[in-house]
């Protein structure tokens, strides 16, 4: 519930740089306004209090681990359940708060608040559970499970168990109105560019033609090519849901997240209606381990609810020009989506994605979409 650090540990190299990756989570996460927002989500807020307060067993006389501990309610809730220790792990300045919370709740001889990144830390012990909410947009938007990764190769008992314990990543093929405003939001840029081509060779005589070609890509990469974050609603998925990724929290390395790759094969069951992109979301599970599981399993999920959106909401991913679907058909397509390390890294590039979808029957070429 704090800030997203990285860098993998013994067993991978880490993927983004470590000091561009903190100056741009330290801008959003080290705020209590992003720390409310997190917190006035319910259905995530339930989902780890329930996995908590229902599986007492896990962390009751145990040490517990919190990465990325943010305001510190999840090691809040561990003491509450119980845990003889817990070692609150935050990268950012909100570290601060979540001390002030701690003591305010009478908790500072049980949770110990730890400013820094989880691969500078070092623990006194290893404990038996590690518990964060690591997940970006998307699941794997931001690279916090990198450091996930590491805390549990470093400091997790081998009878140690993960909360959350698995995940999975979701697609669905949807209709949106989103794939014509974005449309309408290029051809309203180039016309603004041709206009000021137009008044600066007027005014100031200057033909500014020849970066037409590159100004077009520019915008079409920002308008047309790429993800965006929605809520949407259930009646906008027009097909069934394809699990795309799985993951074993107790066992999955950082080379294993750094690419997803996935055939959908996806029925559509909308008659007369379009084809205008695909949505991802995801869940995860609070099953416990296999030696020691959860007596009751819980799931987060952030699939399209009419009721219980979420604050991470879905990604969508638009195809231009759309298709139209006249029956009852199947979307079939590969996707690779994989993590880019740009250079140079700026602070909305070091953390970007690309995804590439391939429709055989729709598309003459892959089309590359970034998020």
């Amino acid at each position: 519930m704090g800030s997203r650090s990285v860098n993998g540990g013994a067993t991978s190299a880490a993927a983004v740089d470590k000091g561009v990756d903190f100056a741009n989570y330290f801008c959003t996460y080290g705020f209590l306004y992003h720390q409310k927002e997190m917190l006035s989500d319910r259905v995530r807020m339930d989902a780890y209090y329930n996995s908590i307060f229902e599986n007492k067993h896990h962390f009751e006389g145990k040490t517990v681990l919190d990465v990325g501990t943010g305001s510190g309610i999840l090691a809040i809730w561990s003491a509450q359940a119980g845990a003889r220790k817990v070692y609150a792990v935050e990268a950012t300045k909100m570290a601060e708060h979540a001390r002030e919370l701690v003591k305010a709740n009478n908790l500072q001889d049980v949770v110990e608040v730890i400013e820094g990144s989880m691969e500078d830390v070092t623990l006194p012990e290893q404990v038996d559970v590690i518990i964060s909410e690591w997940m970006g947009y998307f699941l794997l938007r931001e690279s916090m499970l990198d450091s996930v990764i590491f805390a549990r190769e470093r400091w997790l008992k081998p009878s140690g168990v993960m909360y959350p314990s698995h995940a999975r990543m979701w697609m669905a093929p949807i209709r949106s109105g989103l794939v014509d405003q974005k449309m309408n939001d290029y051809e309203d840029a180039m016309n603004d560019w041709y206009g000021f081509v137009n008044e600066t060779e007027s005014c100031y005589g200057v033909d500014m033609r020849v970066l037409t070609k590159q100004f077009s890509e520019e915008q079409r990469k920002y308008y047309l090519k790429t993800s965006m974050w929605n809520n949407l609603h259930p009646n906008q998925v027009i097909g069934t849901p394809v699990i795309i990724k799985e993951i074993d929290c107790s066992t999955a390395t950082i080379n294993d997240i750094l690419t997803v790759r996935a055939s959908i094969s996806s029925s559509i069951t909308a008659e007369n209606t379009r084809l205008c992109g695909f949505a991802g979301w995801f869940d995860v599970h609070f099953r416990g381990s296999h030696e020691n599981p959860a007596q009751q399993e819980i799931e987060l999920t952030t699939a399209p609810n009419e009721d219980f959106g979420t604050h991470w909401g879905q990604q969508v991913f638009l195809l231009h020009p759309p298709t139209v679907i006249r029956s009852i058909t199947s979307a079939i397509c590969k996707q690779v989506l994989h993590r880019m390390k740009l250079h140079p890294p700026t602070f909305s590039q070091c953390l970007q994605k690309c995804a590439t979808f391939e429709f055989p029957c729709m598309l003459p070429r892959p089309m590359r979409i970034y998020w």
